[in-house]
């Protein structure tokens, strides 16, 4: 798989060639199903997009995002992700993703990530993965394992306490378990937002944001639809929910074909079309070349990635910006 990099170690492309603009034809490849065949997105029939958010927050967060995808005539769903609980969220998924006729493109943002790992397991009309700043869990892992397994979540300041300090607990009767968590409204536009979204639209997320039952953190994931089913990851660089670095490590374990966008966790909120335009990506099968995962010190970070569908392939616009 191809990888767009940020300027680390894993940056392997010279940049000393590239313009500031650069412009790519690619064209659709096969996608292997659950089966072990192969399918191809019609190239003139559009694809379903199923988006799914993720915690502290709804489906409304897709609002840019819906827009500018039914703008180019792809129907939309953004579902309402109960965030109860990993199974019964993953099966409620499953079974609307069942009711879908044709190929489907299937984005998710945090924890709605770990959601679609488990739902698309075994749907062959599932073509393509998009991982929006979300876990994309292994086989018995658990999302608060994997968001502690390198630093950057600004969730806890203390690895003991039962429950990240950056959060309420609100009891809902019934055990220990039954809590349900929110980010503390101080919190919220730090931890969310990266301090990057004015003080009151920041305070308005934070009134609104839908919580997270406590016990959807420790249940492990039990199918893992990315070792079959192709996977594009967009990595927020300034992400404090999960960390950038956790975002990292699951793209490249994956093989995700990914995009970096200096952004917060909430990349929906301030990057809107960067994330609309890596779900045009997959969408269409393409696959960018502008850099490879490898040993050298210079990579890109995407300013603005630009997807124009025209009849019979993609041409992907990608302005760069020497990191």
């Amino acid at each position: 798989m191809n990888h767009i990099r940020r300027a680390t170690v894993w940056g392997a492309l010279s940049l000393a060639a590239l313009l500031p603009v650069v412009t790519l034809m690619v064209a659709a490849p096969s996608m292997g199903s659950e089966s072990g065949g192969s399918a191809k997105l019609g190239e003139n029939a559009k694809p379903t997009v199923v988006l799914v958010h993720g915690a502290f927050a709804d489906a409304s967060g897709w609002s840019k995002v819906v827009q500018s995808l039914q703008a180019q005539g792809y129907p939309v769903i953004a579902t309402a992700n109960p965030l109860r609980s990993l199974s019964g969220d993953s099966d409620y998924l499953a079974t609307l993703l069942k009711s879908i006729k044709g190929p489907v493109v299937l984005a998710a943002h945090s924890y709605g990530g770990a959601v679609i790992t488990n739902a698309a397991a075994g749907n062959p009309n599932v073509k393509s993965l998009v991982y929006i700043a979300g876990f994309a869990p292994d086989r018995g892992e658990n999302t608060v394992e994997l968001s502690a397994r390198f630093p950057g979540s600004r969730l806890t300041d203390d690895p003991q306490a039962p429950v990240p300090t950056a959060l309420n607990a609100v009891p809902l009767g019934g055990g220990p378990n039954e809590v349900d968590l929110y980010i503390k409204p101080e919190k919220f536009s730090d931890v969310f937002l990266s301090d990057r979204v004015g003080g009151s639209r920041a305070a308005v997320l934070a009134a609104s944001q839908r919580p997270l039952a406590a016990r959807t953190g420790s249940e492990p994931t039990k199918a893992v639809a990315w070792k079959s089913i192709p996977s594009w990851y967009l990595v927020a660089t300034d992400d404090r929910t999960i960390g950038t670095d956790n975002l990292r490590f699951m793209a490249k374990r994956a093989g995700s074909t990914t995009v970096e966008v200096d952004a917060p966790h909430n990349v929906m909120e301030t990057n809107s079309a960067e994330v609309t335009d890596l779900i045009l990506q997959a969408a269409h099968g393409s696959r960018p070349s502008l850099a490879r995962t490898g040993t050298g010190k210079q990579g890109i970070v995407l300013g603005g990635v630009a997807v124009l569908a025209i009849a019979g392939g993609a041409s992907l616009v990608m302005r760069s910006r020497r990191a």
